[in-house]
């Protein structure tokens, strides 16, 4: 199944929960008597149920997930509908990514009486992604490999008003915001779109086709289409000239 029609198949689905969620009643806590409204955006369907299945547990883990979203559009369509306290945001989405998000949403991430608090959570530990988030006001930012424990946790974190970051990530942003330089343009770089850079960074880790597949929740054909697409944008000829290219950039 293709991204796009990943995203259109669950517009029905986000939406639905959207309305179950404006119902009105709270959950009960979990164990120790927290509870959060969460939120869960991102364009592939499997990672939100394996998402879901992990911290919506809400007896246990205090996790309530009020909606789920696809794209962009419906992204910000659940969450003004539900008015979470935190949403899970992937970075790369349809529609714009998890920047046009935050920017749709910047009025209610500035109420404050009722915030609504974003954390990044993607499969890029890209320094311009993670950058590009927290500017655009997203409270802290972890990747896909966090634990199901771990993301309970930071999720009461960014409720709480603390910022949250895989440990290697921390420096990309202390660095960014400790300069008074932008980061320079890549005019190469700005020629891919987000899901060619996502398999660049992993093709360039040496990571093989299926790897990346089953990484990022597509087909291998899809993976394959992608290489040669970055390939003929940035006029290489082969994933060893694409490996130095991107070690030369720090991308990897």
């Amino acid at each position: 199944m293709s991204d796009a029609t990943e995203a259109n198949g669950t517009a029905g689905a986000g939406a639905g929960a959207a309305e179950a969620a404006g119902a009105g009643g709270l959950a009960d806590g979990g164990a120790d008597g927290r509870h959060v409204r969460v939120v869960l955006v991102d364009d592939h369907r499997m990672f939100r149920t394996g998402v879901q299945a992990e911290i919506g547990r809400t007896a246990e883990t205090g996790v309530e997930v009020v909606g789920e979203a696809a794209d962009v559009d419906q992204a910000v369509t659940v969450i003004t509908a539900t008015r979470p306290e935190v949403v899970l945001l992937d970075v790369h989405l349809p529609g714009g990514g998890g920047v046009e998000v935050l920017r749709r949403c910047a009025a209610l991430t500035a109420d404050a009486e009722r915030p609504v608090r974003f954390l990044a959570l993607s499969v890029s530990d890209a320094a311009e992604d993670v950058i590009g988030v927290i500017r655009g006001g997203a409270r802290g930012y972890v990747t896909k490999t966090i634990t199901g424990t771990d993301l309970v946790d930071s999720i009461f974190r960014v409720q709480e008003g603390d910022a949250v970051f895989s440990p290697r990530l921390a420096g990309f942003v202390l660095d960014a915001f400790a300069s008074t330089d932008a980061p320079p343009v890549d005019e190469d770089l700005d020629r891919l779109t987000q899901r060619e850079r996502e398999v660049l960074r992993l093709i360039a880790r040496g990571y093989a086709y299926k790897e990346i597949a089953k990484q990022l929740f597509i087909s291998v054909k899809t993976v394959e289409s992608h290489v040669s697409a970055v390939l003929r944008k940035l006029q290489l000829s082969n994933r060893h000239e694409l490996t130095r290219w991107a070690t030369a950039r720090r991308l990897v």
